[in-house]
């Protein structure tokens, strides 16, 4: 139900290389021991397996999300240009979404990346709509892509 469901997740990153997927799963840990009472939203996506954590079960809540690529491993903040990020190591030119590319957990800035979660934490909680559902620890496969385009 939380933290323990994984089966899908794994099958999901079988394809790409081990290190992506420990860094992946490393990353879930990460979040998960932060954020237990969070919902994980998983999206096996057409060029990327994707997952975000939320307090509810909408994408729309969702404060950060990993992204398996083929050689790396994206964390993001899907509104991080909300958030402060004074040692300007967030990456993105969009209109809300920043990210950094993850290569080697040794390198993780852990410390840094917890206060910007704190912030898109508070940030998510805030922009919740009065009345809705929170869900409390769940893991949950929001969608699965028939056609993709994985890591050979």
């Amino acid at each position: 139900m939380g933290k323990e469901t994984i089966t899908d997740l794994v099958k999901f990153l079988t394809p790409y290389p081990d290190h992506v997927q420990e860094t992946a799963l490393w990353l879930r840990n990460f979040i998960w021991d932060l954020y237990p009472d969070s919902n994980e939203l998983i999206y096996d996506n057409y060029n990327a397996v994707a997952f975000g954590f939320a307090p509810t079960d909408k994408a729309g809540d969702v404060f950060c999300s990993i992204a398996a690529c083929s050689n790396h491993v994206n964390f993001g903040f899907n509104r991080g240009v909300e958030i402060a990020d004074p040692d300007k190591i967030l990456l993105g030119n969009g209109n809300l979404y920043r990210f950094i590319r993850v290569t080697n957990i040794n390198d993780f800035p852990e410390d840094y990346i917890k206060g910007l979660l704190q912030e898109a934490y508070a940030n998510s909680i805030t922009r919740l709509k009065d009345g809705k559902q929170m869900l409390k620890g769940q893991t949950i496969t929001k969608s699965i892509s028939p056609v993709k385009r994985r890591p050979k």
